[in-house]
Formats: C-alpha cells, sequence, structure tokens
C-alpha cells in the first residue's frame, strides 16, 4: 500500500501549506464536493441538524481563537450571537435590507460590542476576564428583553429568510447552502489568520503575556483584535440563526449555550481550528442523542419521565466534559494529530 512516509518538504511554503500533498487534494475537493451534495439525499431532520452544527461551527471558530489562541476565557459567548441575530433581524425587517448586506453588518457591529467589552482584558486576566464577559452575558440579554421598541421584548421578532433575487431561501436544503458556504469559508479564515503574525502573537499572549509584552507585542491591541475577531464571528453565527430559525428572543441565549459552547472548544481542542469543528459536530450529535435516549429511559423509570430530557441533557453535558478533562485534555483535535502522524510515519510510526 501506498503510504506517505518520506515525503519531505523542499521549501517553507510548502511546508507551511495547508494543503501538501496531492492525496489531500483529492480528499478535499472530494469531501467538498459529498457536503454540498448532501441535500440531494440526506433528509430533512439530518439537514436541520447539520444546519445547527455549521452554525456552531463558526460560533466556536470565534471562541476558539479567543480562548484558544489568546487565552482569553468567554462566558458571554452566547450574548455576543444574540447581538449579531438581533441586528441582523432589526437591519432586514425595519431598513428592508437584504440578508447579504445585513449578514456582514451583523458580524462588525458584533465586533464593535466585543471591543467594548474586551476592554478591561488589558488590566485584568484569567477568573476576572471571565467574570467581565459573563457581566456581558447579562447585561447584552437584559437589554435585548427590555428594550422592547427596537427587540421586541420577551416577545422576541419574526425575521425572514434570505433571498436571492426572487428565490426565497426557506427550506432545509437551501440554507444547508448558505450557512455551509459561510462556515467553509469561516474556517478557511480562521486557518490563515491563526498561521499569520497575527496568530503567533495571539499565542505569545496566552502562553505568557509578560514575555511577550517585552518581546514587543502589543497586548491591549492584540487582546482587543482577539475580541473582534471572536465577536465578528459569533455575529455571523447569530445573523444565520436568526434567518434560519426565523423567530428570535431572548431565550435562546441564554448563559447555559455559552458554556455549551466553551464546553464545544474544550472537547474539540483548544487552540485548534480542526479542534472547533470536531467540538460542534461531537456536541451536536451528543445532544441529538440525549433527546433520542430521553424518553426510553423516561419509560423504563417512570418517576423521571417528567424531568429526564433536561436532567439526562445537563448530566451527559457535565460527564462528557469531566471525562474530557480527565482523559483526553487536549480534546478530539490531538488525537486526530496523533492519528494523521501515524499514518505519515508508517511502519515507524514508534
Amino acid at each position: 500500500m501506498n503510504r506517505p512516509s518520506g515525503t519531505l518538504n523542499s521549501s517553507y511554503a510548502q511546508d507551511m501549506a495547508i494543503v501538501r500533498t496531492r492525496l489531500q487534494w483529492i480528499l478535499l475537493v472530494a469531501g467538498i464536493i459529498l457536503l454540498f451534495c448532501l441535500p440531494l439525499f440526506a433528509s430533512s431532520y439530518w439537514l436541520s441538524v447539520l444546519n445547527i452544527i455549521g452554525i456552531s461551527v463558526i460560533a466556536v471558530l470565534g471562541l476558539n481563537m479567543l480562548s484558544g489562541y489568546c487565552g482569553q476565557i468567554s462566558l458571554g459567548h452566547a450574548a455576543f450571537i444574540a447581538v449579531g441575530a438581533y441586528t441582523s433581524a432589526i437591519l432586514t425587517t425595519r431598513f428592508a435590507l437584504p440578508f447579504w448586506i445585513a449578514l456582514p453588518c451583523a458580524g462588525l457591529a458584533t465586533g464593535v460590542v466585543g471591543l467594548i467589552f474586551g476592554l478591561p482584558s488589558l488590566r485584568i486576566k484569567g477568573f476576572y476576564i471571565a467574570m467581565a464577559t459573563l457581566a456581558a452575558q447579562f447585561v447584552i440579554i437584559y437589554i435585548a428583553a427590555h428594550w422592547r421598541s427596537v427587540t421586541g421584548g420577551t416577545d422576541g421578532m419574526v425575521v425572514p429568510p434570505p433571498r436571492i433575487g426572487n428565490l426565497i431561501l426557506n427550506s432545509e436544503g437551501s440554507m444547508f447552502i448558505v450557512i455551509m458556504s459561510i462556515a467553509v469559508m469561516m474556517t478557511f479564515f480562521a486557518k490563515n489568520l491563526a498561521r499569520s503574525r497575527i496568530g503567533r502573537a495571539w499565542v505569545a499572549v496566552r502562553d505568557n503575556d509578560i514575555a511577550a509584552e517585552v518581546m514587543g507585542i502589543n497586548l491591549f491591541k492584540y487582546k482587543l483584535l482577539a475580541f473582534f475577531v471572536a465577536s465578528v464571528y459569533a455575529g455571523i453565527a447569530g445573523s444565520l440563526w436568526a434567518h434560519y430559525m426565523r423567530a428570535i428572543n431572548p431565550e435562546h441565549f441564554p448563559l447555559m449555550q455559552s458554556i455549551w459552547y466553551l464546553g464545544m472548544v474544550i472537547i474539540g481542542g483548544l487552540g485548534s481550528i480542526a479542534g472547533a469543528v470536531f467540538g460542534a459536530v461531537f456536541m451536536t450529535l451528543l445532544e441529538q442523542l440525549v433527546i433520542g435516549v430521553g424518553p426510553a429511559i423516561g419509560s423504563i423509570f417512570p418517576s423521571f419521565a417528567t424531568v429526564t430530557s433536561l436532567a439526562f441533557s445537563s448530566m451527559a453535558f457535565g460527564l462528557v466534559i469531566a471525562l474530557f478533562l480527565i482523559f483526553e485534555p487536549r480534546g478530539l483535535a490531538h488525537r486526530w494529530e496523533l492519528f494523521k502522524a501515524g499514518y505519515r510515519f508508517w511502519p515507524y510510526s514508534y
């Protein structure tokens, strides 16, 4: 069998390339073709699951760049997603802007909000920056719930589906194409950003911010940039969520959702673009598994039937996080890297 053992890099550009070999190019092209052919044979249920996964991937990519690469813990990511969702909803419903203009505007508006709540990051870090982002979670959701003249308050807002001319994208399949196209582009951008000077500066700040500052890295600039980029990703995810669900209210963005996103980063792997994808896919499929298993457990234990779905979901989530922290603290991305290394160096994998 033809194995890649002995594949050498003859230039710096080849060493830094994302796709290095012909086999990788073939697998990449085949994977993208297969991905966008899924609406032809997948059911509406699985398309809806994949749409949620695509939106989650975008949101987790932003959080991973903030927490995984720059080391700034955020407990308010769901609130920043809410900013993007409400911005896009307001622009499309009250100002009659098309979705394709509202989408980047939602990302930029959320980025500005992220800069505001990222300002304390120069003076505080660790547990304290987590508390600052937690404050953002409560402040933003409070505003969304009580500023009724703009956000609709607890009644929420009805959001129109995206359009291309006279074509309304209101089916699972059409939204799948939109969501996955944006998710692929955002993943590509995140991968390149992580390999750039900005990404290297973030890693230096994460590992030792004092040493990074001594080396000439502007901590204020790069920390704020991390908050801005993470918030832009959250805003894009929020805009897609609003137009996919076609109705939003403050209850869609609870604190538990922020913790859920942070759990996706931990399970996928901190400081890894692939980890963001793995974490979003794993946790979304786990949620669907819990939803399916919950009624079965309720039928076995009738006394717990009324609380099974919510309680079992929280228990499964906490148990999975604990197991990963104990047995695989570097996440699924680390296991993927070990698999690739073993394949590349076969038969000398040791």
